[in-house]
């Protein structure tokens, strides 16, 4: 495990504490004092100035060492959580204020670490799984070829063209399992609006109409990953018969959303809570693989958004509500 923390000795945080609230209440008394002693020899005016003084002194100076040994670690820590979500490695920190900050740091950091490798793993071995079967799907595929232009029985042509559906099946979902793994890294930082993307999704769809509303409104997603986004669902729609789908995107008090909204059948009650698990699908007899929507969850999960079935109301179809 990496060592993010160097040790160094410093003040622990109960003496810190400690140390503030003792200084808290003590300098009051001290200053009162002061004043009373200061009085005789400079007059009540001038005793009143020099203890204002010194206790403006005094607080600037305790403010300092709880900035230096509480707050600045903390808003470093935190920096870092963010360039780590943002896809950042974890560095070592420069100042960690008191032991009890450090202990915080290197255990938030290693869990960091550990998480990214454990991603990293998954991507690695999603990668070599797909390549290695690869080879044995092309000769499955090439031996139902082969056959298939021999002269056959009903029952063992109709045994040959599920080979090679199931091959094609197969393929499918090799390819979204590296999609999958994917979209777990957060490597589309940046921003895109509606209408930079408007053209891509219209080159995937067929005979429905795309919408869009608000189409400059900023969102914190690159066009990369707003292109996987918008492409999955605007696919899921078409093929579930919708005749229209609508973009709409704003801003409320938790940051940028995003609306999708299809005129389609929408989906029934009993699927609604199954929707976004990975291999469901109410398609498998026309080749759904039933990871569309579970690549877009990840993919927003990763760089901070989540998508939720929203209501569509008295229009019918089917909404998705993408909160960044």
């Amino acid at each position: 495990m990496s060592r993010f923390v160097e040790p160094k000795w410093r003040p622990p945080l109960m003496l810190v504490l400690g140390g503030s609230l003792m200084a808290i209440l003590v300098l009051p008394v001290y200053a009162a004092l002061l004043a009373d002693i200061l009085t005789p020899l400079t007059g009540r005016r001038n005793a009143v100035f020099i203890v204002a003084a010194g206790s403006f002194f005094a607080t600037l100076v305790l403010g300092l060492l709880l900035w230096r040994l509480i707050l600045s670690p903390v808003q470093a820590l935190a920096a870092q959580a963010q360039s780590i979500r943002g896809g950042g490695m974890p560095e070592g920190l420069d100042h960690y204020g008191t032991p009890e900050i450090g202990e915080l740091a290197q255990d938030v950091l290693d869990m960091a670490d550990v998480l990214q490798s454990r991603e990293m793993a998954v991507r690695s071995y999603t990668d070599h799984v797909t390549h290695e079967l690869k080879t044995p799907l092309t000769a499955i595929r090439g031996a139902a070829e082969l056959l298939d232009g021999e002269v056959l029985t009903p029952e063992t042509n109709k045994l040959v063209q599920t080979i090679a559906e199931a091959e094609k099946r197969a393929v499918k979902l090799l390819g979204a399992a590296r999609q999958i793994a994917a979209a777990r890294m957060p490597e589309h930082q940046g921003t895109t609006t509606l209408d930079a993307c408007r053209a891509n999704v219209e080159a995937r769809l067929g005979a429905t109409r795309l919408e869009v509303e608000n189409g400059t409104v900023e969102l914190p997603l690159a066009r990369s990953g707003m292109d996987v986004v918008l492409g999955h669902i605007a696919e899921n729609a078409e093929q579930a018969g919708a005749k229209t789908l609508l973009f709409d995107a704003g801003r409320n008090s938790d940051g940028p959303w995003l609306r999708i909204r299809d005129d389609g059948p929408g989906i029934s009650s009993g699927n609604q809570s199954q929707v976004f698990e990975p291999f469901f699908t109410t398609r498998r007899d026309t080749g759904g693989t039933g990871m569309g929507l579970a690549i877009v969850q990840t993919l927003l999960l990763a760089h901070g958004a989540r998508i939720t079935l929203d209501d569509p109301g008295d229009a019918g179809g089917t909404c998705f509500f993408v909160q960044f």
